[in-house]
């Protein structure tokens, strides 16, 4: 019987209203090591994963056995979207419960200048998008485009990546990811 370890920590993380780097802080771990925990790139010893799990806190035993059901719920109004993000870049998932699903769909709205990060983002997997409204400024690797209304971008995850705001109006996008990464 095989487990899917990352995304129930990820389910589990998102029951207690904490982020990555919150979870991270607790554990005394770094957020990089959560991210390729929940995206099934790295599978803890089972120290490791008792650390981690009392930073939410939960036990081994009732984390193996907690089995929540799969979502049946195909449309969501928008009030149902679930905000995952904070400060000047919201992140509004379709569902609160991504436990065993391999797709994550978000609405995202950076604010002028928001930026995900000097440090650029890598984990597992591939992610896509398309702006709406205003201009994101997208680096993966050593390229950098800014991207209007109409543009779209899409690359394997693992490739260093950051987005930044440019412009003096929110810019608005709509992304998929798989695996789940929040």
């Amino acid at each position: 019987m095989s487990v899917d370890i990352g995304n129930r920590l990820r389910h589990v993380r998102l029951m207690h209203n904490l982020s990555q780097r919150e979870l991270a802080k607790r554990a005394g771990v770094t957020n990089s090591t959560i991210s390729l925990i929940e995206s099934n790139a790295s599978n803890p010893s089972v120290g490791a994963l008792k650390r981690i799990l009392d930073g939410i806190p939960i036990g081994l035993a009732e984390f193996f056995s907690f089995e929540p059901e799969r979502p049946r719920k195909a449309f969501y109004a928008a009030e149902e979207l679930v905000e995952i993000g904070k400060g000047p870049i919201s992140y509004r998932q379709i569902g609160d419960n991504l436990f065993g699903r391999s797709l994550q769909i978000l609405k995202e709205c950076y604010q002028p200048g928001a930026d995900t990060g000097k440090v650029l983002l890598v984990h597992e997997g591939e992610e896509g998008g398309i702006v709406l409204s205003g201009r994101l400024e997208v680096t993966v690797d050593d390229e950098r485009r800014i991207l209007g209304p109409g543009d779209a971008y899409y690359f394997e995850s693992r490739r260093p990546h950051r987005f930044r705001c440019v412009g003096p109006v929110p810019c608005e996008v709509i992304s998929a990811c798989t695996p789940p990464t929040f």
